[in-house]
């Protein structure tokens, strides 16, 4: 990798596995220092921070529930602590959610908009706390905010609202020299892909979740967890000092 992220101290929410673990990874590559945010991946935060260590980065592990605004701020504080300052926030923990809407119900809804939207609208707030000019955020949306799905209004809607926040906070955060954006990644090769990727089905249709990627997807093909991470390396890059406030749809052409 380039070392163009050399001297960054980095946090990752809901980084122990899946995509959250690949930015983990790539920023490090990238020569960042990291803390991985975990809530119940223990054993997997704490390999992945020794894995890192080892390659000669410095790499903590951080316990929070990020549904819990103060736990959000202790994790926050906590990591530029370790890290000696914070100037990137990737916002990546989050949770799926299937469910027709007479089955919805308020305790549903509250846990799905605690973790997806409260809980990375208020690790913005206190990331920023420890963020000078150049600071970089990336938020986590999905490409279900884009695309009609049966029984996937509550999930989608909150992953809408995240697009929202980087929208409406990129003016307010830019006059700090702050960037904000929003990656939207599409099906993506994970153990929740490998829980959920069947309910994206068409409930009438007989197909496989194989044969629809392959048939709704431009590259034919689901994303590898490498490849979302590319695209946060690139967003808290330099190279992209002059975006801000956009949704980047890393879905290979989902249709």
């Amino acid at each position: 990798m380039s070392g163009k992220l050399a001297g960054r101290k980095a946090l990752v929410t809901g980084g122990a596995r899946g995509i959250g673990a690949a930015v983990v990874r790539r920023l490090a590559a990238d020569r960042a220092d990291v803390a991985i945010n975990y809530r119940s991946s223990g054993h997997d935060a704490d390999a992945l921070a020794a894995e890192i260590t080892a390659d000669g980065r410095h790499a903590v592990a951080i316990k929070a529930d990020v549904s819990d605004p103060d736990q959000i701020r202790r994790m926050t504080d906590q990591a530029a602590d370790a890290l000696g300052g914070l100037d990137i926030l990737v916002s990546n923990a989050g949770i799926e959610h299937f469910g027709k809407l007479d089955a919805i119900t308020p305790a549903d809804f509250d846990r799905v908009f605690a973790i997806n939207v409260r809980g990375q609208f208020f690790a913005v707030q206190n990331a920023v706390r420890h963020m000078g000019e150049g600071g970089k955020i990336v938020l986590t949306s999905s490409a279900s905010a884009h695309k009609t799905v049966f029984y996937h209004a509550l999930y989608a809607s909150s992953k809408a609202a995240v697009e929202c926040i980087a929208l409406n906070l990129s003016p307010e955060l830019g006059r700090r020299g702050i960037t904000i954006n929003a990656i939207a990644p599409g099906g993506t090769v994970t153990d929740m892909s490998d829980h959920a990727g069947s309910r994206y089905v068409h409930p009438d249709v007989d197909a496989d979740f194989g044969t629809v990627i392959r048939t709704t997807s431009s590259l034919g093909r689901m994303a590898q967890p490498a490849e979302i991470a590319a695209v946060v390396s690139f967003l808290v890059s330099d190279d992209a000092s002059f975006i801000t406030g956009r949704t980047i749809q890393a879905d290979g052409g989902w249709f």
